[in-house]
């Protein structure tokens, strides 16, 4: 009977996280959404929806100390416990991305366009790929997929360093007149802001990723290079 509880209440921690996954993927695609389109009401449901994922993350939080606490899990039970706080707290710090990025729709609004910047569009791409994928393969345990994930990062780290160069040939290069000289470099800040978003989102799916692979396997594939068995 006591274990019959205790699979019950590993099952709602479960699907507590692939809930809150569910949430922050959502957040992070609209917030996309109201940064191409400079729709500040979508931007708006973004920011105020945020205090929901961070209740779940709590909550995650709380449930697993005490499935720790009362019923002293091992082996696969007790990395799967770990690994939900872990990625708890990854998903909330996507959403809090998500919300960075939904506040610089209202700036976009006012201003008048900048000239294209390529590579900004194939980070969004990335990212939004690497956190879908990541999701999948929490919710899969399929640790194959969490690699793929792992191994797209160093992309998503070029894309964000060509938005980088980009942007500064634009500040640097003559315009015609002060005004848009103003303009260009503060949308060339906020553009270099959402690029940097968009990375950190990419960095935290390989997080997710690295949690999997822990929770399935018991390995750990974060700071391979690192000697931390050192004295």
């Amino acid at each position: 009977m006591e274990r019959m509880h205790f699979q019950h209440e590993l099952e709602s921690l479960k699907m507590l996280v692939f809930k809150m996954a569910a949430a922050s993927l959502s957040a992070t695609r609209k917030a996309i959404e109201s940064y191409m389109s400079s729709d500040t009401g979508l931007a708006e449901t973004i920011v105020s929806g945020d205090a929901e994922i961070n209740c779940m993350d709590i909550e995650i939080d709380r449930r697993s100390l005490r499935l720790l606490a009362l019923e002293q899990p091992m082996a696969g039970d007790l990395r799967l416990i770990i690994g939900a706080m872990k990625i708890g707290n990854e998903l909330e710090r996507i959403a809090d991305q998500a919300v960075n990025i939904s506040n610089r729709a209202a700036f976009f609004c006012n201003r008048p366009p900048l000239p294209p910047v390529p590579d900004i569009e194939k980070l969004i791409n990335v990212s939004t790929l690497m956190l879908e994928k990541a999701i999948s393969s929490m919710t899969k345990m399929d640790v194959e997929l969490a690699m793929e994930v792992v191994k797209m990062d160093d992309q998503a780290d070029k894309y964000t360093l060509n938005v980088l160069k980009t942007v500064i040939e634009m500040v640097i290069s003559d315009s015609p007149d002060r005004i848009t000289r103003r303009n260009r470099m503060e949308h060339a800040i906020q553009t270099v802001i959402v690029s940097r978003c968009l990375e950190r989102i990419s960095d935290l799916s390989t997080n997710i990723c690295e949690h999997v692979a822990f929770i399935s396997r018991g390995v750990y594939i974060k700071h391979q290079s690192v000697d931390c068995d050192r004295g």
